[in-house]
């Protein structure tokens, strides 16, 4: 469950790590007057549940308050990466000397804490660390191991802090790693932490994960307005309908829209799909035994995304019956039509019921099917994956 950036600061203040006195504002007057209290001048930072905000437009830097003003309004009226901006910290403009970057979370293969750390930057951290290997380092921790006074320190050696700040460094990245343990994190970053040019050393950015089974046993975060949310991020509008309908429903951030059976199913199909080359769109449920009118919503949800090239179909029958599969399909096609190409495959129980109600139902109405490939067990559902690729890709020329 991610934190919004200025609930992750409040965390980092809890355990004494310095962090910009930023104002949040929910409306182009409030940003203003927070702009007036840092002398004309400040950045504008949209509070949704979402890396990247900067590269989206969603930070903004702003010399006066009429720039200000101006810069709120078009942030109010816009979404930035699919979330709608209800929300702005105001942080003051730091003199920035340098940027290092701390992280802590788990190393899931080996059960322990981790630490990591660079001396450059913050942003992009993951590509960098590819590019630079020799210039991020990891530490690791046993998951029960609390950080000592001499192992900080010697950590801020290792992010080449100057002899000076390395004090107020072992302190911050002791914090932090205190802030991992005491909420149940799965992530903890400062990103970055800034060196500005009069000496101090502060948190510029914050992302926090915590573990939402263990929201339980913190009353204090409770008081604070923080409670369980929607898994990493606030829902977009089709997880919000998907929900509303009982469909498991996940938006990613490709292009192929994914049409499964059950939830087994639907993993194996997005493995395909990155596998030949494709991005899947979304990841979807039908759950045991789904309705025609479930399924029906369902293609509904994927023919109404704007980034969906094409949908895959595939459906393999156990508990849940091809024929029901096949019904639903054409409730759909007659009830709201198909405006993007569609690949699909039917095997298993009652597979071949299934075929030929598609058969009869095209036979129909021919033009209802003129963009569906319907197979059954005779094709690989390889082939199947590979063709919806190719499909999306023409349909993104």
């Amino acid at each position: 469950m991610r934190l919004f950036e200025y609930e992750a600061k409040q965390l980092f203040a809890n355990n004494k790590i310095p962090v910009t006195q930023g104002v949040l504002c929910s409306t182009p007057a409030e940003v203003r007057n927070a702009v007036l209290n840092f002398e004309g001048k400040g950045v504008l930072k949209v509070q949704i549940l979402s890396g990247g905000r900067g590269k989206a437009g969603g930070i903004k830097k702003v010399e006066s308050p009429e720039q200000a003003v101006d810069v709120a309004e078009d942030l109010f009226g816009s979404t930035v990466k699919g979330f709608p901006v209800e929300r702005i910290l105001v942080d003051p403009l730091l003199n920035i000397r340098r940027e290092y970057y701390l992280g802590v979370t788990i190393d899931r293969a080996r059960y322990r804490i981790v630490f990591i750390g660079s001396p450059t930057g913050g942003v992009d951290i993951e590509e960098f660390a590819k590019k630079n290997p020799d210039k991020v380092f990891k530490e690791s921790f046993e998951i029960d191991e609390n950080m000592y006074g001499f192992q900080s320190y010697g950590l801020g050696l290792q992010l080449k802090f100057r002899k000076e700040r390395l004090k107020q460094a072992s302190a911050i990245i002791s914090g932090l790693y205190r802030t991992f343990k005491q909420y149940d994190c799965k992530l903890a970053e400062i990103i970055p932490l800034v060196e500005t040019e009069e000496g101090e050393l502060i948190a510029a950015d914050a992302r926090i994960s915590l573990d939402d089974d263990a929201l339980f046993r913190h009353p204090d975060l409770v008081k604070m307005g923080i409670e369980k949310r929607h898994e990493e991020g606030e829902m977009t509008p089709r997880e919000k309908l998907a929900r509303e309908n009982g469909i498991p429903y996940l938006d990613l951030d490709g292009n192929i829209g994914m049409f499964p059976g059950g939830a087994g199913f639907g993993i194996m199909g997005i493995d395909f799909i990155n596998y030949y080359g494709g991005k899947p769109a979304n990841f979807m449920d039908s759950g045991g035994g789904p309705t025609p009118e479930r399924l029906a919503k369902m293609l509904e949800l994927l023919d109404d995304n704007p980034a969906v090239k094409a949908i895959f179909g595939a459906r393999f029958g156990g508990i849940s019956r091809c024929d029901d599969f096949a019904k639903g399909v054409i409730m759909f096609l007659k009830n709201h039509g198909l405006s993007k190409p569609m690949v699909m495959r039917m095997t298993g129980n009652q597979w071949e019921e299934g075929v030929r109600l598609f058969e009869e139902a095209k036979a129909e109405s021919p033009e209802l099917f003129q963009d569906i490939e319907a197979h059954g067990i005779e094709t690989p559902i390889e082939d199947i994956a590979r063709r919806a690729v190719e499909l999306a890709a023409e349909e993104a020329r």
